[in-house]
Order: C-alpha cells, then structure tokens, then sequence
C-alpha cells in the first residue's frame, strides 16, 4: 500500500501549457522577479524543457512582438538556466527533431529571439541544406528582410547568390544590412562590389532590375540612382578595404568628375597653373580611352581644335575616335617655339614678383632631402631648445577618390632655411626597421618638445595625413607640446578686423591673355594666404597647390611654393608677437603667441580641427585654451542642427534622441546649409569634402564634420559626446521624427476611435468637390493656438484640447489651423489594447504616436550616453 501511493507521487513532468497560463498571468502583473523563478522552477519540472519551450511558443503568441516580450524573456532564461544544467541539452534524433520544429517557427521569428534559439537548438550543426531551404522559403514569400538576418545568424552566406539575397534589400535602403551580409566574406564583398558596378555602366537601365521588386514595403525607387550607387561603392571599398580597380565603371565616372573640376579650376576659376593641370590631366586620364575621349569633348568646349588636337597628339589617339575638325588640325600640328614660351614665363615670373609674398632667403638655404645622411643636418639645426620652427605637408590631392591623402612632402622652416624632406624617397630608402624607425622618431621627438615652438597652419589636419602615411605615428597628436596654430589666430584676427573681407577681395591688374586658360583676374583670397596679406602686405601664391606633389623630379616652382608655405609662418608669427594690438589681438592671445601650448584633437576621427560651442553661443578659443577648456553640458532642448543632404540617417537619429534638426533634401545644394545655420543658429553636420567650404561660412565651432564610414548611429554618439549633449530618457521621442515639432495633442484612445470611425465614413462619402481633409472644412477641430503641450514631451503635457463635432461638415480630423490628423493611418488592432489610453497627435504634421515598444530599442542602443531625469515610460510608435 505504502510502496504505491510512494510511486503515485513520482513527478511525471509539468503541462508545458499549464506553465504558460500562469506565467501569462506574471508577465500581465508585470510580476518580473516571481516570473523568472517560475521559469526556473517550470523548466526545472519539465521531462524535456527543450521540447516544452517549443510547445510554449507554438502554444502561444506573446512571442511574435518585436521588442520585449513574454515569449523573449522565456527563451533567454531557459538559454541562462541550460547553461547552469548542461545535462538538458539534446542530441541526435531527438535533437534533429527539435531542430525542424525551431525551423518551422523561425519564418514567425522576430529579430532578438533568432540568437536565442540557434543557441539552444544547436542549429548551427542542423542540416546546412534543410536551413537554406527554410531560408529560400522565406525569400520567395517577400519575407528578404528576413531571410537575409537568418542567413547571416546561421553564416549561409557561402552557399547562397549575393546578387539574389542583396538586391531587394539595396532597394529597401537595407545597405546597412547587406554590409553585415558580406561583412566576413571578402570573396562576397568582391562580387557585390562588382554587381553594382555593373549597375553603374553606360547605358544600362536600373529599372530592368528594379522592376521585377515593384511591391516591396519601403521600396525606394528615386533613392536608387547612380549618384546613390556610386557613392555606395566608394564608401564599400574604402570599409572593405578592396582594389578600386574591381570597379571599373564607378571609377571611370569619379574620374569624369574629377576632369570637370580640373578643367573649372583651370579654364572658369583660372587658380590652376598649366603645369599643375597637365600632370593631373595626364594622371587622372591616363590610357584609357573612354576617359580621353571625353577629355576631348571638354577641350572643344573650353577652348579650340587646336588645343584638342594637341592632347589628341599626346595620347595617342587614332583619328576615327576625333571629331573631323580635330582630326584635320591633327595633321596641320607643329611643335611651337620653347624659347618663346620661356620668356613668357620669365615675363610671368616678374609680374608674380610685385603681388605675391616672396621668399626673403636666397635658393641655396632651401634644402631638398632625399638621402638618410641630408637629413641628419636637418636634425640638429631643428631640435634646438628655443628654437621657432614652421611646418606644412603636401600631398598630392584626391579628388575624392577612395583612401586618405598621403604626404609626399615635409617642410620644416628655421631661421634663413627652410628644409624640404622626401618622405616617399626615404621611405624608400629605409630597407632596415631600425631606419624605418629613424623619421618617424624624429618627427615625434620634434612635436612633443614643449622647448621648440611648432607654428602650423591646421595643425590637426596636417598630422592625421602624417598618421596616413606613417602608422608608427599613429599617438603623435597625444603628444603635441609647444605648438601654436596660426588657423586659430587668423579666425581672431577675422573677428577684430573690420577690413579683414574687404582686403580678401581685391582683383590684381594681371591683363588677360587670348590663350586659353591664361590667369586673366584673382580669386578672393583665403587661408593662410589670406592671413599672409593682412599681416605681411602681399598674400602667397597658390597656384601650386594643387601639384602632383607624388611626381618626381618637382619643378622649381612648386620647391619655391612649398619653402614659401612653411617659411612665411615665421614671419606672421614673428610681427603679430612683436606688434600684436595693431591687429586687434588681446592680451590672453598674445600669452598664447609668446607660450608654447599644446594641441590636442578632440574628434578622434577628424581631419580638421573643431572647435566645440558652448550653450551660450562662445566658444573655447586660442591655442592655450584647447586642452583646458571643455564644453558646458547642454540639453538636447538647446542643441539645434542643420543636416546635411548626406546624413539624413544621422540627422533622424538625433530627432529621435529630442534634438532640433533641419535636413536637408537630396537636391539641395551644401550651401544651403551655412544660409540656414547662419539664420537659425544652428550648428552645420557634414562630412567629409563639404567641410572644406561650410566650416569658412559661419563662426567658430559651428561646423562639424562626422566619419562618413561610420554607421548613423555611431555618427549620433559621436556628435553628442563632441558636444557634451547630455540626455535623458524623456527626452527620447519628445519630437515628432516625421516633421521636428515639439507640440502634441493627447487624445483620448474613446475619441479616437470615433475619430478614425469619422475618417472612415467621411472617406466613404467624399466626392470629388470635397476633398478629404480639405481645409475649409474641418468637422473634427479643436483649437490648438496653444500647443496641448508646452515642453518637448507628449506625456508631460498638463492640460489637454478637447475635440468637438460641428454638425455643417463631413470631413477628415483636423485641427482649427488646417492640420489634417493622419487617424486613417492607425493600423487595425492598435485602438483594441487595453494598455494605451491615449494616443498623441503631432499638431503640424498631424501624424499620430501611441505607447509601443520602440522607446526600449532606442534606449537599449544609447543606453552609454543616457543621463538621470525624468523616466517617461510613455513612448511613441509612428502610424
């Protein structure tokens, strides 16, 4: 008797779907400790957990939500207590049976409960082609988001056409996505490199693949272009690290570009040389014949058959290729007199003499060093105590192909010489790593000696092209001591002088000349040049700078522009630290002239020094202060940004985060966003050549430019840390993300579904006299000049509009000022949950929030940078 009721009493296993009704019952009280130790406990009593978490997924549909879920907190306690009780895992035939189940429920699967299941179903080990299968299932279904994250979590991307798998997802704006598809596979990365390219050919037509994918969600056909394509390419070579030339057709169109600005800087802005023009010309054509044919067109556009015969001469090419008129100036081509084009020059020269700032030392104090022994004299007249020393770089530049500038030249400027040092020479020279180790040593020796005063213009610049060129140099900008950068003080000067623009924009009296390209006015001067004028009387010459600096051997006039560029920053130093009241500087600035100071970038990732504004508008200024001074903490209330047209992902980012953002449209010029910032207030995000010309058009600090291979998200971490933008989970969706308002209306989930009821049957009874949501004739209106919400945040609104029904009028919901609520937009299910009580309406754009699980996302992926406050829960799911 007593040995069966003891065998009665034996556990025969928990009900997997008795566990799911009391845990439902948890999870409803938000009961969250009591749920995981009954999750324990259940599957500690289950006679096989494995099995019974399927039977409780299948069982069930609290799992099927994106965000944080029942079926989500099921499944990542089961995967921690499996861990701690290795002895539930399966294997074999009963492990394969799991394993199909798992694969079944994964077409339902959302996003975080992939990791989960793989985890403990094994699926790594399942059978490769029962997965791939699954995986085409999903495919042919529409379901490419989808399939493609599966595939990416179970690592079938070698089995699978990166073509097939990629290109719905390119068309959804899904890039981000198709990076991680071929993130770990170089072979991939190749043949997706390649597909766009092709894309990208003459003539092709992108909608032959567009429009087989016609009904995709979120398809966006105007985004998908050649500009779009192009741009997409680059930015993949330059993040994979892969050969340019597996890209023919995208090269070839950046080229063409790059022709068109040679030939405006040339033949339009007249700032290049002939000499500079012909080397990049030749660089940038090279032998491809597609390139010179249509340097060719360019030629007979900007200047005569002659001069587009003669470069037809020079590359080669056969006459069927010429237009007649070239082709019979081709025959008629004689080689001019040299003699005649030397005295030209020399004529040339003179004039250059009387307008530009000339060196004050003679041609045998400028040293050109291409040999380890030239350089050591260069050493030990340079690394003395005491010693002002100016610096500058050349590079060869370019035209925004892919990869960073490398430095083919360093200028270092002492006392009556100035030293020209061949990096690509040495470097070539260096066989040992003792000697490769020798420049770099000195350079660094040189910036972080805090005896020797280092004068540089754009200092930070100039040594993350060194950092390019040399890795070994890669903390030289953590140990800058003693430098001083004329770049700040030009920007004081800037601001003291009231005829600082005036000067900028004299026109030389240099006559023209009939032939084509001949310097026949001068451009405004900028820059160090600029800054040269003003203070020494007469700007520099720059019509240099854009040499081929990487071509050997250099012409005597770029060894004399370059000595020029680094020289002259001894001299501007030299008078504004004598006589610095007659320039307008202050005293604190003149400490910081006469002291050495040290540098220190703050943007790891930036190019060009920034400065960061305060939330009174001023900002850290002077070569002193730039190590010492950090950024007020600001709200993003009080930070408000003007987007470029390249980073709307960025600029959306921030919106979410409450921050004021304006972007920019796609056809919108660059420009437009100084006009805004300067209007506005607002502070510029760019990238990338952009900055160049923004940063110059508004004040100090209010640029900023962002790493354009970084993800929106990492660019958003990246501008609030620079800023110091401190937020909190209340701020996170106190804007509208659709059109930046602030201002919500809260409504009533009751009144709102008599709204969307009163959408719908005004719908079913307009015509084409009465539009719906006309403006004159609202019949849902409320009074709204004054905002149901007077801070950012649709939950903290106090006070409330009520909505009231004029009977004259059936039309769409609208506010009193013509705003058209986006009711009809509410999908069908929404209004029915017992859990939101009040919906809000953005009182510009009308589009309508509602409490959701998009405010846990959003915190979770900006958790490092979120700051105490007011925790909200409440959190708004666009329509």
């Amino acid at each position: 008797m007593n040995q069966d009721s003891d065998s009665s009493d034996q556990p025969t296993g928990q009900d997997p779907l008795q566990l799911l009704k009391t845990l439902q019952l948890l999870w409803t009280m938000k009961e969250m400790k009591k749920l995981q130790e009954e999750i324990r406990r259940g599957f500690a009593g289950l006679e096989d957990p494995l099995a019974g978490l399927l039977d409780i997924l299948e069982g069930s549909s609290d799992w099927k939500g994106k965000g944080h879920s029942l079926g989500y907190c099921i499944t990542t306690e089961l995967q921690l207590w499996i861990k701690e009780h290795p002895a539930a895992q399966q294997s074999g035939i009963k492990l394969s049976n799991l394993q199909a189940r798992v694969i079944r429920i994964l077409a339902q699967c959302p996003t975080n409960l992939l990791d989960p299941l793989i985890s403990i179903y094994q699926l790594h080990t399942a059978d490769r082609n029962c997965l791939l299968e699954h995986v085409t299932h999903l495919y042919h279904k529409g379901s490419y988001k989808e399939a493609a994250v599966l595939s990416i979590r179970l690592k079938l991307q070698p089995d699978q056409d990166v073509e097939k798998m990629c290109t719905p997802l390119l068309l959804q704006d899904k890039t981000n996505l198709v990076e991680d598809y071929v993130r770990e596979y170089p072979e991939l990365q190749s043949k997706l490199l390649q597909m766009l390219d092709t894309w990208c050919e003459p003539g092709f037509n992108i909608r032959d693949i567009t429009r087989k994918y016609q009904g995709l969600s979120r398809y966006k056909p105007d985004k998908f272009n050649r500009k779009m394509l192009s741009k997409l390419v680059f930015r993949l070579l330059d993040l994979f690290s892969v050969d340019p030339a597996l890209c023919p057709n995208v090269v070839n169109q950046r080229h063409l570009k790059t022709l068109h600005y040679l030939f405006y800087k040339r033949f339009v802005e007249k700032t290049m040389t002939q000499e500079n023009w012909i080397d990049h010309i030749q660089s940038t054509v090279g032998t491809n014949q597609w390139l010179q044919g249509h340097l060719i067109q360019l030629l007979l556009r900007y200047c005569d058959w002659n001069a587009a015969a003669r470069w037809a001469q020079r590359c080669g090419l056969p006459k069927e290729m010429l237009p007649d008129e070239v082709a019979d100036e081709l025959q008629k081509l004689q080689i001019q007199d040299r003699v005649e084009e030397t005295v030209k020059r020399d004529n040339h020269d003179e004039s250059k003499k009387k307008d530009y700032y000339q060196l004050p030392i003679p041609r045998a104090n400028i040293h050109f060093l291409q040999t380890w022994e030239e350089t050591l004299q260069c050493w030990e007249k340079v690394l003395r105590p005491g010693q002002v020393v100016g610096i500058d770089m050349e590079w060869k530049p370019s035209f925004g192909m892919v990869g960073k500038p490398r430095v083919s030249l360093l200028q270092i400027a002492v006392k009556d010489e100035v030293f020209l040092l061949d990096l690509p020479k040495l470097l070539e020279q260096a066989e040992t790593e003792d000697e490769k180790e020798k420049l770099p040593h000195f350079i660094q020796m040189l910036y972080s000696d805090a005896a020797i005063t280092k004068l540089g213009y754009g200092m930070s610049g100039d040594l993350s092209s060194l950092t390019a060129t040399w890795s070994a140099l890669k903390d030289t900008d953590k140990q800058v001591r003693g430098v001083v950068d004329l770049l700040k003080v030009d920007k004081q000067l800037q601001k003291s002088s009231t005829d600082w623009k005036k000067d900028s924009w004299k026109v030389d009296a240099l006559s023209p000349e009939q032939s084509c390209g001949d310097r026949g006015f001068r451009q405004p001067e900028k820059g160090l040049s600029l800054l040269v004028q003003h203070v020494l009387g007469k700007p520099l010459d720059k019509t240099e700078q854009l040499s081929n600096w990487e071509k050997r051997p250099l012409r005597e006039e770029q060894i004399l522009y370059a000595a020029s560029d680094a020289y002259c920053l001894l001299e501007v130093y030299e008078k504004l630290s004598k006589d610095p009241a007659s320039f307008g500087l202050t005293s604190d600035l003149t400490e910081s002239l006469v002291g050495k100071p040290s540098i220190k970038p703050r943007a790891k990732k930036q190019l060009n020094k920034q400065e960061v504004p305060s939330p009174s508008g001023q900002q850290c200024q002077g070569p002193a202060k730039e190590t010492s001074c950090s950024p007020a903490p600001i709200s993003p209330k009080q930070f408000s940004v003007v987007c470029d047209n390249m980073l709307q992902g960025l600029g959306r980012y921030l919106r979410c985060l409450g921050v004021d953002v304006c972007m920019l449209e796609n056809e919108d010029d660059h420009r437009k966003a100084a006009e805004i910032a300067r209007q506005e207030g607002r502070v510029i995000l760019t990238s990338g050549l952009p900055y160049q010309t923004l940063q110059s058009q508004v004040g100090e600090g209010r640029c900023f430019s962002v790493n354009s291979s970084e993800k929106a998200r990492e660019q958003a971490l990246q501008v609030l840390k620079h800023f110091n933008v401190q937020v909190s989970r209340a701020d996170i969706f106190s804007r509208c993300q659709v059109c930046n308002c602030d201002k919500y209306l809260k409504v009533s989930r009751e009144r709102m579904r008599q709204l969307v009821e009163g959408s719908r049957q005004a719908r079913g009874h307009s015509s084409p006299g009465c539009p719906v949501g006309r403006k004159e004739e609202p019949s849902w209106s409320c009074n709204a000049t004054v905002p149901a919400c007077d801070t950012a945040r649709p939950g903290d609104a106090p006070r409330r509009e009520q909505l009231e029904r004029p009977e004259q009028c059936e039309a769409a919901a609208a506010l009193e000022e013509g705003t058209v609520l986006q009711v009809a937009a509410i999908p069908p299910g929404v209004l029915d949950k017992a859990e939101l009580t009040d919906f809000y309406c953005c009182t510009c754009c009308g589009k309508v929030f509602w409490e959701g699980s998009h405010f846990g996302r959003v915190v979770s992926q900006f958790q490092d940078v979120l700051v105490p406050g007011r925790d909200e829960q409440s959190i708004y799911e666009l329509s």
